[in-house]
């Protein structure tokens, strides 16, 4: 069975070390303006890089800069800067579309990975890529035996790419879909001059919307449906199908989410590899990893188009179909390392022993749990209130800038 590399969205620290604790291969972020996230996520600074690289060389994760927005001519000097930067990190490689981009992390002797935006579709557009790229990210318009097709040609004809190495062929596995042609789209840009090809994108596509007929002014509702938002992409259920296809990196879409997202995505899709290669992936942990998934931000889930199944899986609302949600309680305070306590100041609602909380925080990344004792004052309660200063026992350090959650079911419409 082919060994799937497993990609991780990083929009912050949180969501960074919430994909590393989870058993991610790899990260994807963006830094500054200069990613298709730039308004979406928190991004990254500069200054940022050489903590990235320390924590993924840490774990033994690969690194990949995002740099796959449209780039104009005073863009450049920036662009060659935050090369030279990152090659001065040891980040992994720069994911890139531009033309000048690629030559630029070329020059500085930089890994190159294709971004989808390029929408690559056939053999021969592989082949002209591999002369700058070890991996190559396809258009997301291709079926799985489309896929297969091309990787059963780069092993035929022994296509590779700077390394000597055969080129891998990457695919997006789970998160948001949108309307546009390999995330190619000029909606913000005609309604709100904000291009979502600069990583501004005003999400136009997540409405609701009534056509109107312009000769009679009849006006029509569209049955409820947000016509232009697909349902989110996920193909825990059919990954094996995935790994016979030749595909050697899943790349989870998500720097825009919380990290507690993060956390789950990942975890979810690392047992499902892991248990691809164990040979006991089946139907009964698939829906259990479905019922996992369902619990953090989504719009409904379909397959895309890698099924070659029929178009038309609109999501219903515009918002998360998320079966659970987090209400925030309270912030971190102090941790004592010999017992293994963390202290919290309650801010909001109560927190009472058997709730399932999540602490998040840049260095904690998202961590859940339930509470088994609670401690008001040095006493032990059931519950503490707003105002109260409380203590948990833990297993893992909390720092004064965690924030602390609990985690409720959330009602949402089928």
């Amino acid at each position: 069975m082919n060994k799937i590399e497993l990609m991780a969205p990083a929009g912050s620290f949180e969501s960074l070390q919430a994909a590393l604790d989870n058993g991610c291969d790899s990260i994807y972020f963006g830094v500054e303006q200069l990613n298709m996230r730039a308004r979406a996520s928190v991004n990254f600074t500069l200054d940022d890089l050489e903590e990235i690289s320390k924590r993924c060389t840490a774990k033994n994760v690969r690194s990949y800069l995002t740099l796959n927005t449209i780039v104009y001519d005073h863009d450049l000097s920036i662009v060659k800067t935050l090369i030279k930067r990152a090659k001065e990190a040891s980040i992994t490689a720069v994911i890139c579309m531009d033309q000048a981009v690629i030559a630029m992390a070329r020059a500085e002797g930089m890994e190159v990975h294709i971004s989808t935006q390029i929408n690559i579709t056939n053999i021969e557009t592989v082949k002209f890529y591999a002369m700058f790229a070890d991996t190559i990210v396809l258009s997301r318009e291709l079926s799985l035996r489309q896929v297969k097709s091309i990787t059963d040609q780069i092993e035929k004809e022994e296509i590779k790419g700077p390394s000597g190495r055969l080129v891998e062929i990457e695919i997006f596995g789970h998160g948001a879909l949108c309307m546009a042609v390999s995330g190619k789209c000029y909606m913000s840009l005609h309604s709100a001059n904000s291009s979502a090809n600069r990583g501004a994108c005003k999400q136009n596509c997540r409405k609701k919307y009534t056509v109107i007929d312009q000769e009679t002014g009849f006006e029509m509702e569209l049955d409820n449906e947000y016509i232009m938002s697909p349902k989110d992409l996920c193909t825990i259920d059919f990954l094996d199908d995935i790994a016979e296809a030749g595909i050697k990196v899943l790349k989870i879409e998500g720097r825009g989410r919380a990290p507690e997202y993060v956390a789950r995505v990942i975890k979810c899709y690392r047992e499902a590899i892991d248990s691809l290669e164990a040979g006991t992936f089946d139907k009964e942990k698939v829906i259990s990893w479905m019922q996992e998934l369902e619990k953090v931000y989504n719009r409904g889930f379909w397959s895309g188009y890698y099924l070659g199944q029929k178009l038309g899986e609109w999501s219903k609302g515009s918002g998360s179909h998320a079966t659970q949600k987090k209400v925030y309680l309270g912030k971190g305070m102090h941790y004592f390392p010999k017992a293994n306590v963390g202290e919290f100041k309650i801010e909001a609602y109560d927190i009472t022993v058997g709730d399932t909380i999540l602490i998040t925080g840049p260095t904690t990344g998202a961590k859940e749990m339930e509470v088994k004792e609670l401690y008001v004052n040095q006493t032990s309660s059931q519950k503490a209130s707003k105002g109260d200063s409380c203590t948990l026992k833990l297993d893992f350090r909390i720092r004064p800038s965690d924030k602390l959650y609990k985690i409720v079911e959330n009602t949402v419409e089928a």
